[in-house]
């Protein structure tokens, strides 16, 4: 992965795909669709999207799929794993699409700067960009030992892609743990810019409590 310098960001049509398909198991509640200050969690994520969007896919779980998401151009039902659920979306989005963001509803807190470093970072010829933050835990391995921990980032989302590349990656019905992963299987470049400690994932009820002070203050 290379480190990139955000620039001006050529304009092209951009969508977005906003990944909400979780079952919450891990949670014990659907925490995409919780309250989160005056809306819900995936509001947040989809204020963001369409902020810098020509069009939202929203992706739900199956059975939330026929509820009106007025955030949305388009929502459709999720997968079995989060590929499969992004692949859900990556149907929907128009073919004449140059760039496509990929962005998981549990990060609701704002950081615009971030949408718009990914984004510049594609124009600048990119073919996956993906936002990071330095790890601040000790890193041991379970069978001992620590690791040197400035030798790996915390990946973040949203994550963008030049719109080929994304559907490339995605075309063998492969899985991973994130999107860019799988375009940097493809042999395709993967550039890291500087993500930002507030853009949290929830996974927990703590998470919850500290999104609520950050999408508030």
């Amino acid at each position: 992965m290379r480190h990139a310098t955000p620039g001006r960001v050529r304009r092209v049509p951009v969508w977005s795909i906003v990944v909400a398909g979780g079952s919450g198991v891990r949670f014990g509640d659907r925490k995409q669709f919780l309250p989160l200050g005056a809306q819900r969690v995936v509001d947040w994520s989809l204020d963001a999207a369409r902020a810098v969007s020509d069009g939202v896919v929203l992706v739900v779980p199956d059975d939330a799929a026929s509820a009106p998401e007025p955030g949305a151009h388009h929502v459709v039902a999720g997968g079995a794993t989060r590929s499969a659920s992004v692949r859900a979306g990556l149907a929907a989005v128009p073919a004449d699409a140059d760039v496509i963001v990929v962005h998981d509803a549990a990060r609701p807190v704002p950081v615009p700067e971030v949408w718009d470093r990914v984004l510049a970072a594609v124009a600048a010829g990119a073919d996956a960009v993906v936002p990071g933050v330095p790890v601040t835990d000790t890193l041991r391995v379970v069978g001992g030992g620590t690791v040197d921990r400035g030798q790996f980032i915390s990946v973040q989302t949203p994550q963008a892609f030049r719109a080929a590349a994304l559907r490339a990656a995605h075309a063998e019905g492969a899985d991973g743990t994130d999107d860019a992963s799988l375009v940097e299987a493809c042999g395709g470049r993967v550039v890291v810019v500087d993500g930002d400690p507030a853009n949290i994932k929830i996974t927990n009820r703590v998470d919850l409590a500290l999104a609520e002070l950050l999408c508030t203050r």
